[in-house]
């Protein structure tokens, strides 16, 4: 099988994490091979903020705990943000799974394909960091949280400009333990008219 295909079909969530922090060499050609993904009219207009100071995590994992404290939660609410709210009730809980880097893919609320062209770069972290042999998963919280006012505060000081929404994050780390197995893919999913 061609080697590209194949590291598409074999990338999971990786949901555990060694404290080994990812080597620089290996965080650049990460990086490298996000901003080298497609985006609306080649704008390029993401910015990639990489956390692997403990503290800061900390203090992101504490406020999103917090955020969940406040969630209302119906019956229409997203599912994961419901079993993250019950999740978020343990003292224990980390949104991004005690991952050593957690990279935060933010763009211009402004631009209409912002969410489009983050969640291409995303995929190409997701796919240079397997490739890499090493572990990732995607990262919701700060995307739902990203606007209240203590995270944005912090999210700022984190370098993230003041007119950019965060699109999604991804935790990224040495995995620890067994690769998950794939779930089955749903069927008709897939339409094809020739």
């Amino acid at each position: 099988m061609n080697e590209i295909i194949e590291n598409l079909l074999t990338r999971r969530s990786i949901r555990t994490y060694t404290k080994e922090q990812i080597q620089d060499a290996e965080l650049e050609a990460i990086l490298e091979a996000a901003k080298y993904a497609p985006s609306g009219g080649n704008s390029q207009s993401w910015h990639f903020t990489v956390v692997q100071n403990e503290e800061k995590l900390n203090q992101l994992n504490s406020l999103v705990r917090e955020s969940f404290k406040d969630l209302i939660v119906d019956d229409r609410t997203y599912r994961s943000k419901i079993a993250g709210k019950k999740a978020a009730e343990n003292s224990k809980y980390n949104f991004y799974y005690h991952a050593p880097t957690l990279i935060i893919v933010s763009n211009d609320r402004e631009y209409s394909n912002a969410m489009a062209d983050s969640s291409v770069a995303l995929q190409n972290i997701f796919l240079a960091a397997h490739a890499l042999k090493i572990g990732s998963c995607w990262i919701n919280q700060l995307t739902w949280f990203g606007d209240e006012p203590a995270m944005r505060e912090l999210l700022t000081s984190l370098g993230i400009p003041e007119n950019y929404k965060v699109c999604g994050a991804a935790a990224l780390g040495y995995a620890a333990g067994n690769q998950p197995k794939a779930t089955p893919r749903k069927e008709g999913t897939v339409t094809i008219i020739k």
